[in-house]
């Protein structure tokens, strides 16, 4: 009887086993009749008179990530407050500083005009 490592082998092993059995059996058994006409992109309404791809302004993307950035920040921030009674000085120094760096990534993301969606 295999122990430790060997049950994670084996069981992982099934499982890839079980997951391209199941691939396998699905694209044998589905229909496959290619057609131009399916092919084509749906779209209601009128035909489009442009491709639909275009650039989106860089603004948007750095807008979405300092949401996220910030979001995670606080995150990280909760479990700190939840056990701040416990900690010591050195957590709450540590805490001023890691506040202090978000700090001063916002202060240079307004400076940036970073934050103003327009």
């Amino acid at each position: 009887m295999p122990s430790g490592y060997g049950v994670v082998a084996i069981f992982s092993l099934v499982g890839l086993a079980f997951v391209a059995a199941a691939l396998i059996v699905a694209r044998i058994l589905r229909p496959h009749r290619p057609h131009p006409t399916k092919a084509e992109t749906y779209e209601c309404g009128p035909a489009p008179s442009q491709p639909a791809w275009h650039q989106f302004p860089v603004r948007y993307y750095l807008f979405a990530l300092l949401f996220v950035l910030f979001d995670v920040e606080a995150a990280f921030l909760f479990p700190w407050a939840v056990a701040f009674r416990k900690l010591g000085i050195y957590a709450v120094v540590e805490a001023v500083v890691f506040i202090a760096i978000l700090a001063l990534g916002l202060a240079y993301a307004w400076r940036k005009d970073a934050l103003k969606w327009e």
